[in-house]
């Protein structure tokens, strides 16, 4: 009675929204789980995700997650209508949602999705407040950025 070897990966992500931290000021970080049908699922498990242009709109009270792609998969039933860009609702507690409503209004965030993952068996969706980047703004992290990777190969050198 040996356990079986799992073939699965270790990682539980699914999809990364790297422009993101490039394009916005991240601040607080939330996560929330997404309400798919059963073909989403299904290519989800194949890696047919993409979340670079996501973002979500709160409307009425509920928050909805706009813009990302899942790409029904070829063998998908013929009477279920696959819509890759629909509006997925997200699960949140609604103390959250009035959190999230106020930083939008009140504040001017805007909310952006970071990363899609499995969490036992259910899908979660983690999103940040986030305020957006002039350009100097990504020019100063670029220089930021080579500077340190300078001071890393100076240090590297001197040792």
């Amino acid at each position: 009675m040996a356990k079986k070897n799992s073939s699965k990966s270790t990682s539980n992500t699914i999809a990364l929204n790297k422009k993101a931290r490039h394009e916005y000021f991240l601040h607080d970080k939330f996560e929330a789980g997404v309400e798919l049908q059963g073909w989403e699922v299904k290519s989800i498990r194949a890696g047919k995700v993409n979340i670079s242009e996501t973002y979500i709109h709160l409307k009425n009270g509920e928050a909805f997650l706009l813009g990302s792609q899942i790409q029904p998969l070829n063998s998908a039933s013929t009477h279920v209508i696959c819509d890759p860009l629909r509006y997925r609702k997200l699960l949140l507690s609604r103390r959250e949602l009035d959190r999230l409503i106020g930083a939008t209004e009140r504040d001017g965030y805007s909310l952006i999705a970071t990363a899609m993952y499995w969490k036992k068996c259910w899908v979660k969706l983690e999103f940040q407040l986030g305020k957006g980047k002039k350009m100097h703004d990504k020019r100063e992290d670029g220089k930021s950025k080579d500077w340190s990777r300078e001071k890393e190969r100076l240090m590297k050198h001197k040792a």
